[in-house]
């Protein structure tokens, strides 16, 4: 059975940082590419960073360039975000997936997990 933990969120002011966990199991994690998207209120569910399989190569969306970076731990079973200099719109529910084929191409699995929430005051 699939289970996707997120951790680490919480409220901080803009400019700070936060550094969510993602614990994986039920899939032979280091098989797959792993990704976080983010959900905000009224909005669409949205790609925003990408690992491959062994960690060596990430891809982050656009608007988190420069200041989220994503990294794994293949023994662990975790994929982690970091995020700094945090805006007042990265205020969203974050969650983990795993991903169907390369990491280039994020496409996430139908579950998810309880996600976790990411509030940036102003």
């Amino acid at each position: 059975q699939v289970q996707l933990v997120e951790s680490g969120g919480g409220l901080v002011q803009t400019g700070g940082s936060l550094r969510l966990s993602c614990a994986a199991s039920g899939r032979t994690f280091s098989s797959y590419a792993m990704g976080w998207f983010r959900q905000a209120p009224g909005k669409q569910r949205e790609f925003v960073a990408s690992i491959n399989e062994s960690g060596s190569a990430t891809r982050v969306a656009e608007s988190v360039r420069g200041r989220f970076a994503i990294s794994r731990d293949n023994v662990e079973n975790t994929v982690n975000l970091q995020m700094n200099s945090l805006k007042p719109e990265d205020t969203a529910v974050y969650y983990c997936n795993y991903l169907r084929g390369i990491y280039t191409a994020p496409r996430p699995y139908d579950y998810w997990g309880q996600g976790t929430q990411v509030t940036v005051s102003s």
